[in-house]
C-alpha cells in the first residue's frame, strides 16, 4: 500500500524558474544596449563588457573561495544582469577601473554580503551605482555627447544631461521657456539621441524591452505603471500650477533614468513587494520620492534613491499588505 505525502507549500508548480527569468531580463535588455552603443559608439561596449564581466568574476570568487561553495551561480545570469544595469547606469566615459569597484560593491556589498540572489534587500546595480556617485562625482557626472558608432576612445565631447541643463539653469534664476531652447526634442529623447548614461538614453528601447517582460510575464504591469503615472500626474500638477519653473510631465517620462528605473529595477522581484497591492504603493513611492528629489533635491536625478528607499520599506509592504487568503474572511 502505498503512502500518500503532502508536502509544504508551494503546490502550483510553474514552467518558469530563475534561470529562465533571469536570462528573460538580459534579453529583454538587449534593445537598450544596441541603441547604446549605436550612440556611443566603442566606449559604450567596452563599459558594459567591463561591468558583465567584473560582476561575474567577483560573484564566482567570493562564491568559489570566501563561502567555499560548490554551487556556484554565476550561469543563472544574475550577475549579468546586474553588471548590465551597473553599466546602464553610467557615462560611457567612466574609468574602467571604477566600473570594476562598482562592480565589486553591487556584487560583494549589496549581494553577496547578504546571501547571494534572493536574500539582498537592495537593488545590488543600484547600490553600486549611487556608491560610485558618491565616491566618482565629476566621473559619474560628465556625460559624453552622442557620437553614433564612433570607434573613439579619446577626445570625448561632453556637455550636460537634459535634467541638468534644467536643474542648473532654474537655480539661476532662469525660466523653462529659455532653457527648453537648449533642451533635445522630445523625438530625441524618445528614440536616445541624447547624452546621459548609456542605458537610459532611449525610451523606445527600455520600452520594448518592457513590452517583452510583460509577454514572458516576468514582470507584471502595477509597478511600472503606478510608478510612470505617479511622475506624470505629480509633475502635471506641478506644470498647471507653474509652467515656467516647473517642466512638463512628458519631460520628466523621457529626461534621465526614470523609463530604466520603472521597468527594470524597481520591478526587481527580489526587493519589491510580492503582493500586487503593495506592489502599487511601492510604485507610488518611487513616483513621489523620484518628483521630490528632481525638483526640490540637490542631484537632478532621483530615481536610484527613490528605488534604493522604497527597497528599504519593501518588508514592512509585505508584511502588512497582504491579499486575503482563499477562504479567509
Amino acid at each position: 500500500m502505498s503512502t500518500y505525502v503532502l508536502s509544504g507549500s508551494p503546490h502550483v508548480h510553474d514552467k518558469q524558474d530563475v534561470n529562465k527569468i533571469m536570462w528573460g531580463v538580459v534579453y529583454a535588455l538587449i534593445p537598450a544596449l544596441l541603441v547604446s552603443i549605436y550612440f556611443f559608439g566603442l566606449p559604450a561596449f567596452i563599459t558594459t563588457l567591463i561591468a558583465v564581466v567584473s560582476c561575474v568574476v567577483f560573484e564566482y570568487i567570493i562564491q568559489r573561495y570566501i563561502f567555499k561553495s560548490s554551487d556556484v551561480t554565476i550561469k543563472d545570469g544574475s550577475a549579468v544582469i546586474t553588471g548590465l544595469l551597473l553599466a546602464f547606469n553610467v557615462p560611457s566615459s567612466l574609468p574602467w577601473w571604477q566600473m570594476i569597484i562598482g562592480s565589486l560593491v553591487a556584487i560583494g556589498v549589496a549581494k553577496m554580503t547578504f546571501g547571494g540572489l534572493g536574500k539582498n534587500p537592495f537593488n545590488p546595480a543600484l547600490v553600486g551605482r549611487v556608491f560610485m556617485l558618491i565616491s566618482f562625482p565629476v566621473e559619474m557626472t560628465t556625460w559624453p555627447k552622442v557620437a553614433p558608432l564612433s570607434t573613439s576612445l579619446t577626445d570625448i565631447v561632453t556637455g550636460p544631461t537634459s535634467l541638468g541643463i534644467v536643474k542648473e539653469g532654474l537655480m539661476k534664476g532662469e525660466t523653462l521657456s529659455q532653457l527648453m531652447n537648449n533642451v533635445p526634442s522630445y523625438t530625441d529623447m524618445f528614440i536616445g539621441n541624447i547624452g546621459g548614461s548609456l542605458g537610459e538614453i532611449s525610451a523606445l528601447a527600455i520600452i520594448l524591452g518592457g513590452i517583452y517582460m510583460l509577454y514572458k510575464k516576468i514582470i507584471t504591469w502595477h509597478i511600472p505603471t503606478s510608478y510612470i503615472l505617479t511622475v506624470f500626474i505629480f509633475t502635471g500638477i506641478l506644470w498647471l500650477i507653474n509652467p515656467e519653473k516647473y517642466a512638463d510631465p512628458i519631460f520628466h517620462l523621457l529626461a534621465g533614468g526614470l523609463m530604466l528605473g520603472a521597468i527594470f529595477m524597481a520591478t526587481d522581484m527580489v526587493t519589491s513587494p510580492v503582493n500586487y497591492k503593495a506592489q502599487i504603493i511601492f510604485g507610488i513611492g518611487c513616483g513621489i520620492l523620484t518628483v521630490l528629489i528632481r525638483v526640490w533635491g540637490a542631484y537632478p536625478e532621483g530615481v536610484s534613491f527613490a528605488i534604493l528607499i522604497m527597497n528599504a520599506v519593501t518588508p514592512i509592504l509585505n508584511k502588512t499588505i497582504k491579499p486575503k487568503r482563499f477562504g479567509g474572511k
